[in-house]
Parts: structure tokens; sequence; C-alpha cells
């Protein structure tokens, strides 16, 4: 038999878990937590299913080893410049790390895992709470302790910095919804320019006047 008829996990016994995790982040956003199989995995990887095993017990796990991979490592990055950059202005800061969670995980595939979350939430109350502990609370900790930290500099005009971090992420969680809701039928937005006008919205309204 040709070696390019041959069933891809035989051609590819070796796969890593990276490739998995890639697979499997495209049928989590694609089809939801609750329609992927881990055979359906295995097979977009290229492997058989048992070699899937190999790697993660279950697809709960499976699925947090996706979440940890695209988004709490950015977060991970993250925390570690915001403490080293104590010299830096929190306008700056809080641009930077606005910016770059519209790159490192907004504006990608991983995007998606917000609307698988708020879809099936209630439904898998396990995955939502680790979700919600890893990427939400550890996240919003984030934006907060820049926040208060402009506060107590005199940066920012005073406000409940755990209050204005719920206000800061709504319109970026919003953006990602709706590129995997409503853009293929009503349309996209033109992430930039939303982008930009919104990060100048925050910072003329937190800046502390002269």
């Amino acid at each position: 038999m040709p070696s390019d008829t041959k069933p891809r996990w035989e051609r590819r016994k070796d796969a890593r878990p990276q490739e998995l995790l890639a697979a499997a982040l495209d049928l989590f956003v694609d089809r939801g937590y609750a329609a992927t199989r881990l055979e359906d995995v295995a097979r977009r990887a290229g492997v058989s299913k048992g070699t899937l095993y190999l790697y993660f017990d279950n697809k709960e796990e499976l699925f947090k080893a996706v979440v940890r991979q695209n988004i709490v490592e950015v977060i991970g990055k993250a925390e570690s410049d915001v403490a080293a950059a104590d010299s830096t202005s929190c306008t700056d800061l809080l641009r930077a790390m606005l910016r770059r969670w519209w790159a490192d995980v907004a504006s990608t595939r991983a995007s998606g895992l917000a609307k698988l979350m708020v879809a099936e939430a209630g439904n898998f109350p396990e995955i939502a709470r680790f979700y919600n502990e890893e990427v939400i609370e550890r996240g919003s900790a984030l934006i907060t302790s820049i926040v208060q930290r402009g506060v107590e500099r005199g940066e920012f005009v005073p406000v409940d910095a755990v209050v204005m971090t719920r206000v800061l992420t709504a319109p970026v969680t919003m953006l990602m919804l709706w590129a995997h809701s409503f853009e293929p039928c009503c349309g996209g937005v033109d992430a930039e320019a939303f982008m930009e006008t919104y990060l100048g919205l925050v910072e003329r309204g937190m800046a502390r006047p002269a």
C-alpha cells in the first residue's frame, strides 16, 4: 500500500502532545465540549486513541491542558512582566497588558474557548470551576493589581479596582464572543479600530486630571 494512502495514525505514531493539543483546540472550538470525542481528537492528530491515553487520562484533563497551554501560560508570562515593570507608568502597563491579551489570546483560535465556556459551563461545573480559577480569577487579579497600583500612585482617578477590572475586560470579551457567534452571519468588527477606540476611552477616563 502506498504510504500516502495509509491512515494518518499509522504514519505518525510518534505525534507529540502538542499535536494532540492543537487538534483538541480545533475540535473544542468547532464542536464544543460535549460534542468533542477523544477518538476524533486522536484521528485529527493522526494517532490512535490509545496513543492519546498515554498523555491524557480523559477529556476533562485534555481540555484543561488545552486551556493551560493556550491561555494560562499567557497569563503567567504577563504576571512576571507586571512584577518586573515597577517603574513603568500604569497607563502604559495597562495598555500593554490589554494589547497582549488581544494579541496572544483574543485574536487567536483560543478565543473560541470563551464562547465554549459561556455555552456549556452550566452543564459541566467541574470545567467551569477550573476555567474560573485559572483563567478568569487569575487574569482579573492581574488587571486589578495594575489598576490599584495606578490609583495608589495618583496616575488614575480613585476607582474600585475590582469593579473597574470587570468594566475593562467586558468589551474585549464581547469582541471575542462576537467573532465566534454572529460574525459568520452578520459580519465582523474591525478589531484594530475597536481596540484603539476602546483603549483611548480607557486612558482618558482613568487619567487623573493634572
